[in-house]
């Protein structure tokens, strides 16, 4: 396989997942999930409130919501990284930010529980002294 079809292949579920999560979060799509719904409620009495007709609506609302999962959490991850990324490189730009935060998120529960509360004995210890004021600039804590 090329390595550019490679890429297309790849990055596909990508655009198509950025491009339904736009259409689906519109206006459009919530009017149009509203008219399928009352089309569905006005034809119950066509097909007498029957059995087919339930699981009809209930069978798209199950599909459209499993796939609807993996969409949202395709978006969210990038949206993650993205943010991430945003932050590493304000960590790498202002002087006096302590660099061996970039790149954090890559840490496990443990790595992390430490920093979290050195950081949290911090931030009792400035509400303590009634410490209100930005931090000085500190390329460490305390």
């Amino acid at each position: 396989m090329q390595p550019s079809k490679a890429i297309d292949q790849k990055n596909w579920f990508g655009v198509m997942a950025q491009k339904t999560a736009k259409l689906a979060g519109s206006s459009a799509a919530f009017t149009a999930i509203c008219a399928i719904t009352l089309a569905w409620l006005i034809s119950g009495p066509i097909f007498h409130w029957s059995d087919t007709w339930q699981l009809v609506i209930n069978t798209v609302t199950n599909i459209v919501s499993m796939l609807m999962v993996f969409l949202i959490q395709n978006t969210q991850n990038r949206e993650s990284v993205a943010q991430q990324l945003k932050l590493d490189e304000l960590l790498r730009a202002v002087r006096g930010a302590q660099n061996t935060f970039i790149n954090i998120e890559g840490l496990t529960e443990e790595e992390l529980q430490p920093i979290k509360e050195r950081y949290a004995a911090l931030a009792e210890d400035a509400r303590l002294r009634g410490d209100l004021a930005p931090h000085s600039g500190s390329s460490s804590p305390e």
